[in-house]
């Protein structure tokens, strides 16, 4: 089955249909990964975006349960150079084709993937649809155009839980060896604005006794925990739109210790004063090098994110940790007197390096 794929500034790619048929509209965006493709399917991070990956074959070794960073299917739509349809690994209990299937996903394969994203790098991430039903090019643009994108939408009530629930699950047997398991001796409160799974594995596995409330939650409610620290997670959209999650913040300040990934750290720095832009691309893959401006030492990171916190508007009493060496767009911030600290990448790495693991330890150490 034929189907397309066209961006908003009149842009049309025709390839080959695998998933489910239909139409859908996002964000067209593009990811570096050579692998873990079923993480960033799942990632509640991609609420909103059509995801093309650069890596030419996706699929190669299937899907499995165990691999899943959520409880559904969370991207737009999903965009690769060539597809398996015969994967082999001994874990997977599932080809790509038939998982998209199974969460009603449309993929599109065939097309130009290098040709789409340095079409993505010169004229920025922009909104696109994907169709399997409507094939007329013009139609289809004029969809792209009308939808509203990505700045100022509040994609976080999409995906945060229904309800506050406990966690306490750590790393299996393949990924034992990246955390030392310690006995839950932490009370953590996550709040959660679309959190990848990896994230409370790994606090678990550094001994934190984890709730998880809804990103919709107050600081009254999270402190009614009396928590020994606050998590902050990842999520979609823009965080400038999520005014509740920033007076959140705000009234948690000083308080209890903070540590905050990727949404988390934008939010923490909204809260503290300074002020988030949109990238013109974003950042997306598992091998963005990040120097830490404390230790020197640079870390290849996994990265997801469309927005970034402007470091020209850090206030007098907050400090740049870590920077992007490809960009040098702020990726860390930490507070001078207060125990607050966030990385705009993914120290839970899944899938990726494990380079950063170490910034759960140092939110445990917070703690004491």
């Amino acid at each position: 089955m034929h189907a397309k794929l066209a961006l908003a500034d009149g842009t049309v790619f025709t390839g080959r249909s695998f998933g489910a048929p239909g139409e859908s509209l996002g964000e067209v965006v593009f990811n570096t990964s050579m692998m873990g493709y079923q993480e960033v399917l799942t990632d509640p991070s991609y609420t909103g975006q059509i995801v093309a990956m650069t890596y030419p074959l996706i699929g190669n070794y299937g899907t499995t349960p165990d691999d899943a960073e959520s409880g559904a299917v969370r991207v737009a739509g999903f965009v690769v150079r060539e597809l398996t349809r015969v994967p082999s690994n001994f874990r997977s209990e599932s080809d790509l084709d038939t998982y998209l299937k199974q969460h009603n996903i449309i993929g599109l394969e065939g097309i130009d993937t290098r040709a789409l994203v340095r079409h993505l790098r010169v004229r920025g991430a922009m909104n696109g649809i994907l169709s399997t039903i409507d094939l007329d090019d013009a139609s289809l643009v004029q969809k792209a155009q009308a939808f509203p994108g990505m700045e100022g939408r509040d994609l976080v009530k999409e995906v945060v839980p229904a309800q506050a629930f406990r966690w306490n699950t750590g790393f299996g047997t393949l990924t034992a060896h990246v955390l030392a398991a310690r006995p839950a001796t932490k009370r953590v409160v996550a709040i959660d604005y679309g959190m990848k799974w990896n994230i409370l594995r790994c606090l678990t596995q550094v001994g934190c006794d984890v709730t998880v409330v809804p990103g919709t939650a107050s600081a009254a409610e999270v402190l009614a925990y009396d928590p020994d620290g606050v998590f902050l997670s990842n999520g979609p959209g823009d965080p400038a739109a999520v005014g509740y999650a920033i007076d959140t913040v705000k009234q948690l300040l000083g308080h209890k210790p903070i540590f905050g990934i990727c949404l988390g750290h934008q939010l923490l720095g909204l809260a503290l004063g300074a002020k988030t832009f949109k990238l013109k691309f974003g950042h997306r893959g598992a091998n963005h090098p990040v120097r830490n401006e404390l230790t020197k030492q640079v870390e290849i990171t996994t990265q997801n994110h469309g927005f970034a916190v402007d470091p020209t508007t850090l206030p007098a009493d907050v400090m740049a940790t870590h920077i992007n060496l490809n960009d040098y767009t702020l990726e860390g911030l930490r507070h001078k007197r207060w125990p607050v600290f966030s990385v705009q990448y993914h120290p839970e790495a899944a899938a990726g390096p494990h380079d950063s693991s170490y910034l759960f330890e140092e939110f445990r150490q917070l703690m004491d």
